[in-house]
């Protein structure tokens, strides 16, 4: 019962620590409290919130499908796109998420067999 006890207390202890490690959002943003969405990195996307990460992710798709003119979303593709572009931040921490952004969309055009206009 003892090592129950001690193994409970330290899983506890754990996720209170890694729990402290996130960062607000809030806390890359200039005096304005805007956030220079170009130089974010992937080590502050992946050391974010979980609903900030998707807030920011969502973001940026809407922002690409802008530039794109394009008005349709879907929800599968987004999450998909959402997941792997997390999974490629938090193995690519120095990397700046736009540049995230574009390999990740790069491998689903090719999966897709999408072929863009030159």
């Amino acid at each position: 019962m003892r090592k129950i006890l001690i193994v409970a207390a330290t899983l506890a202890f754990a996720s209170t620590q890694a729990s402290r490690a996130q960062t607000d959002l809030s806390a890359y943003a200039n005096a304005d409290g805007y956030l220079d969405v170009q130089t974010l990195t992937c080590g502050q996307l992946a050391g974010t919130w979980q609903q900030d990460a998707d807030m920011l992710t969502t973001w940026y798709s809407g922002w690409y499908n802008g530039l794109a003119h394009k008005h349709l979303l879907n929800v599968a593709r987004a999450k998909e796109a959402e997941h792997e572009v997390i999974v490629y931040c938090k193995a690519h921490p120095n990397e700046k998420i736009i540049e995230a952004i574009a390999v990740v969309f790069k491998d689903m055009r090719a999966k897709l067999g999408i072929k863009m206009k030159p």
